[in-house]
């Protein structure tokens, strides 16, 4: 039996049928979430394309303009119009989609004194509906998502609905510690003994209006205020009033307190109210009508109850449908590498799709680490718990670090500190081919194709593209490269960048490695051989996909489709040109090396 009739099923799940792959301009918006490669970026530090607004209209020292470019926490000057010029460069590098960091207007600065930082990240958002001035104007932005387009290159944009810039404060303390329902009910003023309020309201499971027409005093836990240089600082002007926010101090990202709980002093909106779900689907659907952009990564998505992204993700895909996009790709950040918790938010959410933090563990303890390469087996085994199982886990956008974990190098550097840099670079490349071949959508973080090597996660991490004056992120010992980040890095000469631009080209023209099922061949309990072979949707052709995770060369045989005869190298090295029996392949590897091996289907 042929394996395209064995695993017809899953087949059908997991394609569309009479839609293929494509780069061609034209049929950009055709493509499915699984046929692109991500690249995404943080505006301020990838290219600064115009230096008159890297104070964004502000005057004033750093802690009023926040900017500051010795400064890792402070605003550097990268922009909308930077970002323009150099899609040139994320063109050459493969990328088929950009995911830009959030771009809205946000609170410039904000810390307790002493410990001020910036919002060059974009998290702390005031203005909803309006670009920051750091970045540039709305029709900086058109202009990007216009170019990007032309380029047939997809935009997706970083949005926020779980909380907004720190303005909201309490009379009580500072650092205020999370004051829970039990503790502190809704229907009193200040704990269970306190003064009657909100009569009537029945608690934020009902979700009605008529209920939360009854909630009108927000001193429930902590008396919230808004300082009155603030008081109408958020827009839409909604925001502005603290009887939407949940107002009970501190999230410990643990129970009741991790959809409630402010995110580190951040105004936690309370996304149980049908205003709130309302104001943010006009909000957010604003920007698909005004720009057509592509799809949304949601930042801190596991802080939100469920019901909200029941009612906000139908109705985004609905204004996509509307405006011409058929493949809108929605992705949430659950920050949690168990499968199981990430599979959850897909199944009780209706989250469409969830970054894949299991596939960043597995790779981080397999390639930065001596786990066994059966990590993988265990991360694919659990693709069955996803909504629509493995047509949803194809779509989970893959990655090997990022701008809050920090990157693979570092990862490796530190795991290995007396290995030489050609392993650790070795090291890297191996998990990029992992990325670039197995299921899943890879999103490359900006830098990781010049070689950067961070001192950690957050803004260790974020080290600018054009040329830096930050200390700590020129010192850094680059991967393929003697230069340092005190030099811009728009070259296509690192090792790095042109293993992906050539991988990149490999994934695109293979609908096997962008559509196609898995098949665990190989995987050990130390580590070694892993194997996995994809498989055409249309044709059945095999592909078979060949790591070794260890510092020794192994040769092993490989179990295959008995009509898979004969091979041809697409990547790496170490195909053999034929199997030795039917149903067995030689697979010889270089320590850290890999190979894509393409078969060739017999009667």
């Amino acid at each position: 039996m042929s394996v395209r009739a064995i695993l017809g099923g899953l087949l059908l799940a997991a394609t569309v049928p009479g839609t293929a792959a494509a780069d061609d301009n034209a049929s950009y918006r055709e493509r499915l979430p699984q046929d692109e490669v991500i690249y995404f970026v943080l505006p301020d530090r990838f290219a600064n394309g115009d230096p008159a607004n890297d104070r964004g209209g502000l005057s004033g020292d750093r802690l009023t303009t926040g900017y500051d470019p010795t400064d890792s926490g402070f605003y550097h000057g990268g922009d909308l119009k930077g970002l323009t010029d150099k899609l040139p460069y994320i063109a050459g590098l493969g990328a088929t989609a950009v995911w830009v960091g959030p771009i809205f207007k946000n609170k410039p600065v904000q810390g307790p004194k002493g410990q001020e930082s910036a919002a060059y990240h974009g998290y702390w958002i005031t203005d909803f509906t309006t670009v920051d001035p750091h970045f540039g104007t709305e029709d900086d932005f058109r202009r990007f998502v216009d170019a990007a387009h032309a380029r047939g290159i997809k935009v997706y944009m970083d949005i926020v609905a779980n909380h907004t810039a720190d303005v909201i404060q309490y009379r009580e303390c500072g650092a205020c510690t999370y004051r829970s329902i039990a503790d502190y009910p809704y229907q009193r003023r200040g704990g269970v003994n306190g003064a009657a309020i909100n009569a009537g309201f029945a608690g934020d499971d009902v979700q009605t209006a008529a209920n939360f027409v009854t909630l009108t005093r927000p001193d429930y836990a902590y008396t919230p205020f808004v300082p009155a240089a603030e008081r109408d600082v958020k827009v839409p002007a909604w925001l502005n009033d603290p009887i939407y926010y949940h107002n009970r101090g501190d999230s410990t990202f643990a129970g009741e307190s991790s959809t409630m709980g402010d995110f580190v002093g951040l105004d936690d909106v309370m996304t149980e109210n049908p205003r709130v779900v309302a104001g943010m689907i006009e909000i957010y659907g604003s920007w698909i009508d005004r720009f057509g952009i592509d799809g949304f990564r949601i930042d801190t998505a596991r802080h939100v109850n469920p019901e909200f992204w029941q009612a906000f993700v139908p109705a985004m895909l609905a204004r996509a449908q509307a405006k011409g996009i058929p493949h809108f790709h929605i992705f949430g950040e659950v920050a949690d590498p168990d499968v199981a918790a990430l599979a959850r938010h897909t199944r009780v959410d209706k989250l469409p799709s969830v970054l894949d933090f299991g596939f960043q563990r597995a790779v981080e303890e397999t390639v930065a680490g001596n786990a066994g390469t059966d990590r993988f087996e265990a991360l694919f085994a659990g693709d069955s718990l996803y909504e629509h199982g493995f047509a949803t886990a194809v779509t989970l956008p893959t990655f090997t670090g990022n701008h809050d974990h920090g990157r693979l190098s570092t990862a490796v550097r530190k795991a290995f500190p007396d290995v030489s840099d050609d392993e650790v670079l070795k090291r890297v490349e191996l998990a990029n081919a992992m990325m670039l071949a197995l299921r899943g959508v890879p999103a490359i973080y900006s830098g990781d194709e010049q070689g950067f090597v961070g001192d950690g996660g957050d803004r260790d991490a974020r080290e600018d593209m054009f040329a830096s004056k930050v200390a700590s992120y020129n010192d850094n010992r680059l991967l393929g490269t003697d230069t340092t980040t005190a030099t811009d890095h728009y070259g296509d000469t690192n090792p790095l960048f042109r293993q992906i631009a050539a991988l990149s080209a490999v994934r695109r023209a293979q609908p096997a490695l962008t559509r196609g099922v898995q098949k665990l061949r190989a995987a050990g309990d130390a580590p070694g051989l892993l194997a996995i072979s994809r498989f055409d949707p249309e044709t059945g052709r095999e592909i078979l996909l060949a790591f070794n995770t260890s510092a020794q060369p192994l040769a092993a045989n490989v179990e295959v489709e008995t009509g898979s005869t004969a091979f041809a190298p697409l990547a790496g090295a170490g195909c053999a040109a034929a199997t030795t029996a039917p149903g067995s392949v030689r697979v010889s590897l270089a320590p850290f090396g890999y190979a894509f091996c393409a078969a060739e289907v017999g009667e």
